[in-house]
């Protein structure tokens, strides 16, 4: 165990961040606060905005150099939550509150009460393109619980790509906002300065931006694409800040996770293992770095006993519930749904190793992309917490 690297709900995880921002405009919170920002430090600004760039890793953004706008900004390191990945991470956001009580366990999730395995954030079925609202599936009827916009005492905005504003989930999370959409980098700090001067009043503002996660994801992380995009996104984001000083607000930004990069021969394809594929009675879920295991109960035993065999070096294995129990999915008591979304095991791959099934329907069977996230390494779970006071 010494060689994962478990989120911190304790006072030191973006749980915790958003705790203190709740707290701070008078809502109530199951978490404690952060322990480095506590809301009566966040109460003093009119404006609070938290922009989420997603896959932007703490170990990755400390090595930068001075020249670094956003290096030179980073105050404090967080953990994200397991897994380390946007459909939980981004659920954390919208929500305040760990995987334990959300129940949004990563990009495939069992869906049991539906009968169907999902791509959560996209709101369809695995299988395809179709929404899952066409069936009558309700975000409501997957996510039971209130977000940040309804917890708290003051106006909120949200800043997000106008393709993600498509999906049923994002309306559900984002119907208790004014939204305001974007299709490009300026038009994205454009949009949080909108949000931010909009009127006189106190309020918070929510702001995601997601294309380094593309590049990182297509290209590695460090590699010369993600590089200059990364670029990119600091220019945009140091003229935010000139352009936000004088009106008394705090700009808050992290992440939901950051990458590793696996070589193509470390992804493990399910197809080579039927031996491990006939004791499965579902599809795998979660992320292809923490896998949700489905297993035929009288093969448990069998599962247990070729995984050990022949995934030893790829992963660690756990009965769901004991990870459950080590609070890796966070504190106090657990979504009634919870235990169906994780499965009987999980697989936490080690290293530089993913696992990955195919259905029938997959598309992107010979598509190996080289970065991924969603393990216990401490470049996927640490973020960075830039904090910035524009007074």
């Amino acid at each position: 165990m010494n060689q994962i690297q478990k989120p911190d709900y304790k006072g030191k995880s973006i749980v915790n961040l958003m705790s203190s921002i709740i707290r701070s405009f008078d809502g109530e919170v199951m978490y404690k606060t952060l322990k480095t920002l506590p809301p009566e430090t966040i109460k003093k600004y009119k404006n609070v905005i938290l922009i989420v760039i997603d896959g932007l890793g703490y170990n990755y953004l400390k090595k930068k150099d001075s020249e670094s706008k956003l290096n030179s900004y980073l105050q404090v390191k967080l953990t994200s939550v397991f897994p380390a990945t946007t459909a939980c991470a981004i659920s954390t956001f919208f929500t305040g509150l760990a995987p334990q009580q959300h129940a949004m366990t990563g990009w495939y999730i069992n869906l049991k009460e539906q009968g169907v395995v999902a791509s959560i954030l996209r709101f369809t079925p695995r299988f395809g393109s179709c929404s899952l609202s066409d069936y009558g599936i309700k975000a409501k009827h997957v996510l039971d619980q209130k977000t940040v916009f309804e917890k708290i005492k003051a106006q909120s905005a949200i800043v997000t790509h106008k393709i993600i504003t498509q999906s049923e989930f994002s309306r559900y999370v984002n119907q208790h906002s004014t939204i305001l959409t974007y299709e490009t980098l300026k038009g994205f700090t454009r949009q949080i300065k909108k949000a931010t001067i909009s009127n006189n009043k106190r309020k918070y503002v929510y702001a995601y931006w997601g294309e380094l996660d593309h590049f990182n994801h297509e290209f590695g992380v460090g590699k010369k694409e993600s590089e200059e995009h990364f670029k990119e996104i600091e220019l945009e984001i140091e003229k935010l800040i000139q352009r936000l000083k004088n009106t008394n607000s705090l700009i808050l930004i992290t992440s939901d996770h950051g990458f590793v990069n696996i070589p193509p021969k470390n992804n493990i394809m399910m197809e080579k293992h039927p031996k491990i594929q006939a004791c499965l009675s579902a599809p795998l879920c979660g992320e292809g770095r923490a896998v949700y295991c489905y297993v035929h109960p009288d093969k448990a035993k069998e599962f247990e006993r070729l995984v050990k065999k022949d995934f030893k070096n790829y992963c660690y294995l756990f009965k769901s519930q004991e990870l459950v129990k080590k609070n890796f999915f966070g504190l106090f008591k657990p979504n009634a749904k919870l235990a169906d979304r994780i499965g009987d095991y999980t697989l936490i791959c080690k290293d530089q190793h993913r696992i990955k099934d195919v259905i029938v329907q997959d598309k992107e069977k010979k598509k190996i992309l080289p970065g991924h996230h969603g393990g216990v390494t401490e470049d996927e779970m640490f973020v960075p917490l830039i904090i910035i006071d524009c007074k």
